[in-house]
């Protein structure tokens, strides 16, 4: 009789092993994985999709096998050690079961399933299902006593919790993979740079309208063609006028297709014939909105207007792809200087740099969510125009104005906290 109480609860302890596993494989499993290997005929993963397509039905069934078999061994063990030892026996039940439920049953499984979720699902799968449909009727009952307990209390099912969107979800997952070393990186930027594109406008990355290198229409043509000829762009404003009043673009292979027509001569041409119609977007478009305009209407230029219809600056597709891969030169780009790494672990940065653009290079976190460049964000948070020799400390950051010209801030140093080794009053 004492054999068979013996291994029943060793019998009891698997069973429970095998719970705790399930649960924690299952709650660990990846969902993009499990998907895959369903499309690819895998019955496995389709079990487990099933399974988790109802997760509080599996979870219920779980943790009533669990508690269940937990229970009946612990009344095992009490019985035998009572008969053993007598009342004294209830103690070296409850210390002995304890012991034995929790490495056996609890940390050890879990262990096991949490170091290999995805293959622990896979095998346990086939045996968990029909377990989970022959408690269904258990699981429903206490489904049903739990809402109404939560409704009696005035409160609502999990259901219409918040829940974390899909979106943070997946960046989420790129910065853990990218902390515990699985995505470099340069990956992690793009990643991260696709999943930008809708929470950023073309505001935020547009060229500035006082960076813009544009044509005056009223110019000579011999003027006009050696600017587009010295120019690093093959799409240019066209302006007349006034250099707010935009009224074309004009592209480099364009004049010189008519160049060739007009056998080369200079004279015959009118620059105004043969710019393409500007085309004008808001300056709240989202990125991701702007790059399907982009490939629907197959242009690569854009100006941006802000609400008073004025030209605030331009943006291309260009600019667009440069927040998922990074900056993209070419040999007839102009090398870009603005920030400056010292030896000390400060940065020497230009006033214009975009925050993105330095938060992507030094692998910083300094937020772009009030000011786009370095300059503005400084102005922003001092609430004032600083004077050269003025130091801010904010976000974990010592920012030193370096030079002004004007109402502008052009050169900064910014030193993060951690590697300050001057104490400033």
């Amino acid at each position: 009789m004492v054999a068979i109480i013996i291994i029943s609860i060793i019998g009891l302890l698997a069973i429970s092993a095998f719970f705790s596993g399930s649960e924690t494989a299952l709650t660990a499993a990846s969902k993009a994985r499990m998907h895959a290997l369903e499309q690819d005929g895998d019955y496995g993963a389709q079990l487990v999709n099933k399974l988790l397509s109802k997760r509080e039905r599996l979870i219920s069934a779980i943790l009533v096998g669990n508690n269940a078999v937990n229970i009946l061994a612990s009344s095992l063990a009490t019985s035998l050690f009572l008969t053993a030892f007598g009342p004294a026996g209830v103690v070296y039940a409850t210390i002995a079961m304890t012991i034995l439920v929790v490495i056996f049953a609890e940390v050890l499984p879990k262990t096991y399933a949490i170091t290999r979720p995805d293959e622990t699902a896979l095998r346990l799968s086939p045996i968990l299902r029909p377990i989970v449909l022959v408690l269904s009727p258990v699981t429903l009952a206490l489904a049903w006593i739990i809402r109404n307990i939560f409704h009696a209390f005035g409160s609502t099912m999990a259901e219409e919790a918040s829940l974390i969107s899909a979106h943070d979800e997946l960046r989420g997952a790129i910065n853990l993979h990218h902390q515990e070393g699985g995505v470099v990186k340069q990956h992690k930027d793009m990643l991260g740079g696709v999943l930008d594109l809708k929470e950023l406008a073309v505001s935020d990355v547009m060229v500035h309208r006082t960076k813009i290198a544009a044509i005056n229409a009223d110019d000579p043509p011999d003027v006009v063609v050696n600017e587009v000829l010295n120019s690093p762009f093959t799409r240019l404003p066209l302006w007349q006028n006034d250099p707010d009043n935009i009224i074309g673009v004009l592209h480099a292979k364009d004049l010189l297709r008519v160049l060739a027509t007009l056998d080369w001569d200079i004279s015959k041409l009118r620059i105004e014939d043969y710019a393409s119609e500007p085309w004008f977007i808001p300056d709240s478009t989202s990125l991701q909105d702007q790059l399907n305009a982009f490939l629907r209407r197959k242009m690569h230029f854009a100006l941006v207007v802000d609400e008073y219809g004025e030209v605030m600056g331009l943006v291309t597709l260009e600019d667009i792809l440069e927040e998922i891969v990074g900056e993209i030169a070419d040999e007839h780009d102009l090398e870009v200087r603005g920030v400056r790494p010292q030896t000390d672990g400060s940065v020497s940065v230009d006033g214009s740099v975009p925050i993105r653009d330095l938060n992507r290079h030094m692998d910083w976190t300094l937020p772009d969510d009030e000011a786009t460049t370095i300059a503005g964000l400084v102005i922003h948070e001092a609430q004032t125009i600083p004077e050269p020799g003025q130091a801010f400390t904010f976000y974990g950051y010592r920012f030193h104005v370096l030079r002004k010209h004007q109402n502008k801030i052009t050169s900064l140093n910014i030193r993060p906290i951690d590697v300050d080794v001057v104490t400033e009053s």
